[in-house]
């Protein structure tokens, strides 16, 4: 079960990222809006396989757990770009 609170871990983290740049977003620049916007469909990617694999522990593969990990990770690289992208705002 390491692999599922791996992955359970990282969306959370990656939940509040999310949350917190969400708010920030009224202040933002057009760019940034678009960068999330991107950032918003991948983010969905990555629900849709975590919540693959996690109601399909059994059939899990070391694949998919790190198809859905390099998701989160780039996830994790793309919303510390924004937020560094709104702290030069």
């Amino acid at each position: 079960m390491g692999w599922k609170n791996d992955l359970q871990k990282l969306s959370d983290t990656l939940k509040q990222q999310r949350d917190e740049l969400r708010l920030q977003l009224h202040l933002a620049r057009q760019d940034v809006r678009d960068e999330w916007d991107d950032m918003e469909d991948y983010w969905n990617q990555f629900k849709h396989k975590l919540d693959d694999l996690l109601h399909d522990a059994s059939d899990a593969s070391e694949e998919a757990y790190r198809t859905a990990h390099d998701i989160g990770e780039d996830l994790k690289d793309g919303y510390q770009r924004i937020r560094s992208r709104l702290k030069d705002l």
